[in-house]
């Protein structure tokens, strides 16, 4: 399977030296612009579009960026509750025509229940999930259905619901999801396509994944994997722990490098993965650096790969040996690390993909 890289687009300029989280802050559309062209330029497949209870709209930020881009799709955040699931499903399938299938989604529950209320919902973390897997369900049929169909759930209940479009890539965009939870694992299993992890050390991760294949094979599903980083390059490798060094003492400055206030909690089980891993060493497998996560809650994608670009992309071919077959990369300094992947790293890694995929065919 070829390798696919995904980056993520911010919607205003950073305000400090070194950028945990891009989608806050306000929106600027010359940058949002250039930045989504970036990642055009810079080889990218997907760009995901991140969400929150304050940011900007996620589905316009990515319809406006499609607008000024070529070839870039976009992994849009979505958290089911708060439209109806027939209304996403137009919704949908209305972007994926409008961009000739550039569009897959990506099911969030919300990691806070605090961030949660402050767009209205105050239902756990748990039955979000459930919630969840009734509004993934209910947007297949209104994708599939050729006629009109009725639905009784515990959340949704629709009666004589139909959709007068369907999306353009079939049977419909792709859907991942991401989570740690009993019921993360179980809604992805049954109805996504792509489970999205953050970086963890390669023994963990090839254990994540034969379980997670074993979940979905239950329901006579093949799904994909994804793993999340933060490369951090250098010209050597000294320059590369040495810039590693800048900003993780960047991030530990007084304030609160995240923008969300969690005081360096971990949010959710996955975070916690990522606190007990950084608790036991601050680097795993050579690359794979611990530090900042430890230093911010592990909220979001905090794992570093920290190397030469050859060193860092060597990395990353080892997870995809593993059945890891698409990354998402962003780096600290958003924009110009955009730009230096596209030059350094995306180049060496679907290089090294190609040949490893080669050598299996032979």
């Amino acid at each position: 399977m070829p390798v696919r890289v995904i980056g993520m687009i911010g919607v205003a300029p950073p305000g400090g030296e070194a950028t945990v989280h891009i989608i806050k802050g306000g929106i600027s559309a010359p940058y949002l612009k250039s930045y989504a062209q970036a990642h055009d330029r810079a080889g990218f497949d997907l760009a995901l579009v991140g969400y929150t209870a304050s940011s900007a709209e996620g589905f316009l930020v990515a319809q406006y960026a499609a607008h000024h881009t070529e070839r870039l799709g976009f992994l849009i955040a979505h958290r089911p509750g708060f439209v109806a699931p027939t209304l996403a499903a137009r919704k949908i399938a209305t972007f994926d025509h409008l961009t000739e299938g550039r569009i897959a989604l990506h099911i969030i529950s919300g990691a806070s229940d605090a961030e949660q209320e402050g767009d209205g919902d105050f239902a756990p973390k748990e039955e979000r999930y459930r919630r969840a897997a009734e509004y993934i369900e209910v947007m297949k049929l209104a994708w599939s259905s050729a006629r009109r169909f009725d639905f009784d759930g515990a959340f949704y209940k629709v009666r004589g619901a139909r959709s007068d479009i369907q999306p353009l890539q079939q049977p419909h965009p792709e859907i991942f999801f991401g989570g740690s939870s009993e019921g993360a694992l179980a809604m992805g299993a049954r109805h996504c396509d792509v489970f999205a992890m953050f970086g963890e050390p390669l023994a963990p991760t090839r254990q994540r994944i034969a379980e997670f294949r074993a979940r979905a094979a239950a329901f006579g599903r093949t799904p994909t994997f994804n793993m999340s980083f933060r490369p951090i390059l250098g010209a050597t490798e000294g320059a590369a722990w040495d810039r590693a060094r800048r900003i993780l003492a960047s991030v530990q400055k007084p304030g609160d490098a995240t923008g969300f206030g969690n005081g360096k909690k971990p949010l959710d089980q996955s975070a916690q993965r990522l606190l007990e891993f950084a608790a036991a060493g601050d680097v795993h497998d050579e690359r794979l650096w611990m530090p900042i996560a430890a230093a911010t809650g592990a909220l979001g994608n905090t794992s570093c790969l920290v190397g030469t670009p050859e060193q860092v992309a060597a990395a990353m071919l080892e997870y995809y040996k593993l059945g890891i077959h698409s990354f998402l990369v962003r780096g600290f300094d958003p924009f110009e690390d955009t730009i230096d992947f596209g030059r350094e790293l995306i180049p060496r890694l679907r290089a090294g993909a190609a040949e490893l995929d080669r050598a299996r065919a032979a």
